[in-house]
């Protein structure tokens, strides 16, 4: 069954004071194009975060996200009350070495020198923490899967409803085809005969209009798009993945005979059925482009 390229996904998981939030979202693209934003820990792990979303996304246009949310608590920075100590023993010596006065609001004056409010502790990302925010990775990427399936089988049932279509609107050229070729060749009898003063071979005119009528016959383009509509189907069963683009290749094929088959017609009912497969086959084309 085919998937659609569009699809979302998200995870949260807990790592101590820590929640690891993940989202991945995609749409229609003819190749991977990929945008990652993570938060600074995980950088070192930004080309396996690539080689994964890639084995398992294939296409589309997918934009992930991997960030960190921390517990208020955790996030409040340390005052470094040596540091701070240890200016205020500054201040004083030389308050009373210059005369210069005291600051009214000390503890404000000392909260506001350099790095006595610094977090100093630089955050390694551990083993433990990866394999936890790893396995975030992979629920959000099988929801986003899941998602396509889902989209994938409402698009297969579009693409088989306007096959369907087609295929009834071809068997319904046939009773046109009969009888256009004995309206043709009963035109340009007439519209010889409304000429008396001109003479013709009538044996060579049949020859001509046998030589006519056979480069508007059908027969041919009929046969390639009912095979054309047989691959389509059997295309939109077949277990691969990306047969997207194969899907596009068929209906670009389907065109050209529809096209064909419309320049022959010469005849008013059967140059509209042409119209109408046309109108089926733009829909096809239009939803085929969002085929992974």
């Amino acid at each position: 069954m085919i998937q659609s390229m569009t699809g979302y996904g998200k995870a949260v998981v807990a790592y101590g004071d820590k929640k690891i939030n993940v989202e991945v979202k995609s749409l229609n693209s003819k190749t991977l194009d990929l945008t990652v934003r993570i938060c600074p820990l995980y950088r070192e792990k930004e080309l396996e975060l690539r080689q994964t979303i890639s084995k398992v996304l294939e296409r589309g246009k997918v934009d992930f996200s991997l960030w960190i949310e921390r517990e208020v608590a955790a996030e409040a920075l340390p005052i470094n009350a040596e540091l701070m100590k240890n200016y205020y023993t500054q201040i004083v010596n030389i308050v009373s070495t210059t005369g210069i006065p005291e600051p009214q609001d000390i503890f404000s004056t000392l909260l506001k020198l350099p790095d006595v409010m610094t977090k100093t502790d630089v955050e390694v990302l551990t083993d433990e923490e990866w394999s936890t925010a790893s396995e975030a990775v992979n629920r959000a990427l099988g929801q986003l899967v899941e998602f396509r399936r889902q989209e994938g089988a409402a698009l297969q049932k579009k693409f088989e409803e306007k096959i369907d279509n087609i295929e009834a609107l071809l068997a319904s050229i046939e009773p046109f085809e009969k009888c256009r070729v004995e309206k043709i060749r009963q035109r340009i009898i007439d519209g010889l005969a409304s000429i008396p003063e001109v003479e013709y071979d009538k044996n060579r005119l049949e020859q001509e209009l046998i030589y006519y009528i056979e480069k508007l016959d059908i027969s041919e383009e009929k046969q390639r798009l009912a095979n054309h509509l047989k691959y389509f189907r059997e295309t939109l069963s077949e277990e691969d993945h990306g047969v997207g683009k194969k899907l596009g290749f068929i209906a670009q094929e389907m065109g050209r005979e529809i096209n064909t088959t419309g320049s022959k017609s010469n005849h008013a009912e059967m140059q509209n059925i042409v119209v109408k497969m046309k109108d089926e086959l733009e829909q096809i084309k239009e939803q085929v482009l969002n085929a992974l």
